[in-house]
């Protein structure tokens, strides 16, 4: 069944009084969602008791959870050393995605660097190979490990790579940002068939069943000439992208992915927006 909910807590929620991510399993239950992102983009702090709490609080709300991975993986860098950091903030984040009961873990896939493109796309290849390697040595192959789309065009990850590094193994799921989509592609997705054919080719490419569930990000994204800039809200009519589009395709397709608002600030009322056009848009 298809879900929305936001990417950590927005501005309203801290202006309401609450403090705490486990108040926001009822704080999200309130306004409709059915899910929420948990960010470790800048490292690992939370105790491991504080995220069985957390996820107790979502768990009685009825809140699916997830976690996006810290953001300075990148499984293109040359060094091996780098490279085993990378391997071990995905297995970390992976740890305590379980003891908060949830089963996806978004993550940022690489940077290109220096290397010609595919180099840093084959090295990468290669990483998430042996990534897979150490998710089933540690018995997570329960957890969808989801590649994300980028919105830099120095950042390994257009569609067509994540799908590619998604053939690998079942256990990864594509995470698919149309909001970098639309940014590095200088402003591509408008109408609902500019979303069919991205999601009929992750159909044709990996089988509608690997696909049915994928997950999302979906926000307004300012974009310049090298891709994504900043975040924006949905009260911005300038850069899009828009969502009744997508969600008129996804009803075309029936699929029922997992839609995560990374709106600046107002990520929990753009979510709700969302599931209002999804349930209302005519296919």
């Amino acid at each position: 069944m298809i879900k929305f909910g936001p990417s950590g807590n927005g501005e309203s929620f801290y202006n309401l009084g609450y403090k705490h991510t486990s108040e926001a399993a009822a704080y999200c239950r309130r306004l409709g969602l059915d899910c929420y992102e948990y960010s470790f983009g800048r490292g690992i702090t939370l105790s491991e008791s504080k995220a069985i709490e957390i996820g107790e609080a979502f768990a009685d709300e009825g809140i699916e959870i997830s976690v996006h991975a810290p953001y300075f993986i990148n499984f293109a860098n040359p060094d091996d050393e780098a490279a085993q950091k990378s391997f071990n903030y995905v297995l970390e984040s992976a740890k305590y995605l379980k003891l908060m009961g949830g089963h996806r873990l978004v993550f940022h896939p690489a940077a290109q660097g220096k290397a010609e493109r595919r180099e840093a796309v084959e090295r990468t290849s290669e990483r998430l190979k042996t990534l897979r390697d150490y998710i089933y040595l540690n018995g997570c192959e329960d957890i969808k490990f989801c590649p994300e789309t980028m919105g830099k065009l120095a950042q390994i990850g257009t569609l067509e790579e994540i799908v590619e590094f998604c053939k690998i193994d079942k256990c990864f799921t594509p995470a698919v940002d149309f909001g970098h989509i639309n940014a590095r592609e200088q402003g591509s997705l408008k109408t609902e068939a500019d979303y069919l054919s991205r999601l009929e080719y992750m159909i044709s490419e990996l089988g509608y069943e690997r696909v049915k569930d994928f997950h999302v990000h979906f926000s307004k994204i300012q974009y310049g000439a090298k891709g994504e800039i900043r975040h924006l809200t949905f009260a911005d009519d300038v850069y899009g992208p828009e969502f009744a589009p997508l969600a008129s395709a996804l009803k075309k397709l029936k699929l029922e992915p997992y839609i995560v608002s990374e709106s600046a600030g107002t990520q929990a009322e753009d979510a709700a927006c969302m599931k209002q056009i999804y349930n209302t848009v005519d296919t």
